[in-house]
């Protein structure tokens, strides 16, 4: 693309997407400038404290959001009231289920959160108006769903060190890492969320912390402060290819 007809292109977006990190990922990654002028009309933008609930499992959805900033911890519940952590989402993910006016999980703020959020109906009309907009989120559906399939082999073959190893990979992952670059980031769960995710203690899941911080995988400041100084060795603990 020449700059002139680039330049043009970005004069005709709308201020607050010209600045926003997310837009060349995600939902509005897919859209037009047209699209997303009318996505903007209607959105807005806000700030969740970390440990906020955003939807409750069996709530009514009236908005949705794209994450622009940190990350979100999804749940689901059962009868008697225990709870299982059954998956993260980062930005620039879309978070909701279109045409599902109920949430079937319980969807909190894991750190602190930017999102920016546009009602349900009006994201469901362009839905059916917009075949990019409706591909960008089966893409999303794909991409979580050879995500579930990947952590089901973790949490069923995986031994305990592969686990936290698998966990801080997928963390690191997030952080667009590349092999030979280092890596920092915090951990969005405490350790005893870390083991209810792993199906481990939270006794085990410090003690293998320690070791891959003694072999120098990782390095650990404040207890959630993390440093991989290379993702290659990272990603040979917890088992990947």
């Amino acid at each position: 693309m020449d700059t002139s007809r680039r330049d043009r292109i970005l004069d005709e977006l709308p201020a607050v997407c010209r600045a926003c990190e997310a837009r060349h990922g995600g939902l509005c990654g897919t859209l037009t400038t047209t699209q997303l002028a009318e996505l903007n009309r209607h959105s807005s933008r806000r700030t969740v404290e970390a440990g906020s609930e955003l939807v409750g499992q069996g709530d009514d959805v009236d908005h949705y959001s794209n994450i622009l900033r940190g990350v979100v911890k999804l749940s689901k519940m059962m009868s008697d009231g225990r709870q299982q952590i059954v998956g993260l989402q980062f930005a620039p993910d879309f978070l909701g289920r279109p045409f599902h006016p109920e949430s079937a999980l319980s969807v909190e703020a894991a750190t602190d959160l930017q999102l920016c959020s546009f009602p349900r109906t009006i994201l469901e009309r362009m839905i059916v108006a917009a075949p990019s907009m409706e591909r960008g989120l089966l893409n999303q559906a794909l991409k979580e769903l050879d995500e579930a399939r990947d952590w089901m082999l973790t949490l069923g073959r995986k031994n305990a060190n592969e686990k936290v190893a698998s966990f801080l990979f997928l963390i690191a992952t997030h952080y667009d890492a590349e092999e030979s670059r280092t890596t920092v980031f915090d951990l969005p769960l405490s350790r005893a969320e870390i083991a209810d995710f792993l199906g481990l203690t939270i006794e085990t899941v410090s003690r293998q912390m320690t070791k891959l911080r003694k072999e120098g995988v990782i390095a650990i400041e404040n207890n959630r402060h993390i440093t991989v100084t290379n993702m290659d060795r990272l990603a040979s603990a917890a088992g990947e290819d």
